[in-house]
């Protein structure tokens, strides 16, 4: 995590109530779920299994030790859970260029928030040799703090990660935006007690009491998130 936030970040946005926003960084910023998948399959191909398509939605969004626990228990193969976690870490990393896809709206909504001066943090379960990677696509100017899933004790679902990002930004967390793809991650942001707004990437997201749902980034701005502070949904 970065280990200094600017005085001028630490503000709550003029007029709002909205103190921060918290994102999710794989499937609701950069198009990676993807990437994560098809590093799973080589990974286990090289060991000789064949993953199911089905388990795809068990894996996307957790941790990477909950992952990795999960597709080991469930092919049997021969390998330890630190062999395996070094192992995808690589994978994904030979895999992903220098310029990754982001999703859309992404660009949109991180240069707004930055030219409202509005405190930012991007919190991931992917661990910091990939989100330091991965921030060259996003723009590491974007964020005040990162928050990456090998830096916390517990990572989601628990709510540990959101609730150091916001200590990290001095906010209150019930006035903090969190925008999420999986149910995993809107797990941990509304046990961290935050107002979330899940952008459904691999598998979709049930509805629930202060929880929105929207198709894509396009959807979210300055003046939505704004609202559900203020308002709700």
């Amino acid at each position: 995590m970065t280990s200094t936030v600017p005085a001028s970040l630490t503000r709550t946005a003029e007029g709002s109530a909205l103190q921060a926003v918290l994102l999710d960084m794989d499937g609701t910023l950069v198009d990676t779920e993807g990437f994560w998948w098809d590093a799973e399959v080589e990974v286990f191909k090289a060991l000789g299994h064949v993953l199911d398509e089905t388990w795809r939605e068990v894996v996307v969004g957790g941790p990477m030790t909950r992952s990795a626990s999960f597709l080991i228990e469930a092919t049997g193969a021969a390998i330890t859970l630190s062999e395996l976690t070094v192992l995808l870490n690589d994978t994904f990393e030979h895999r992903i260029g220098s310029d990754l896809p982001l999703m859309p709206g992404a660009t949109r909504l991180l240069t707004e928030l930055a030219a409202h001066e509005v405190p930012t943090a991007l919190v991931s379960a992917s661990h910091r040799r990939i989100i330091d990677r991965v921030l060259a696509s996003l723009g590491p100017e974007n964020f005040a703090l990162t928050v990456a899933g090998d830096e916390v004790p517990r990572t989601k679902p628990h709510p540990d990660p959101y609730l150091l990002a916001a200590r990290g930004l001095g906010a209150d967390p019930a006035r903090c935006a969190v925008i999420e793809d999986t149910a995993t991650g809107v797990a941990a942001a509304e046990a961290a007690g935050c107002r979330v707004v899940a952008v459904p990437s691999v598998a979709p997201i049930a509805p629930a009491a202060g929880r929105t749902i929207v198709g894509s980034l396009e959807e979210v701005d300055l003046v939505f998130l704004r609202g559900l502070m203020t308002h709700g949904r």
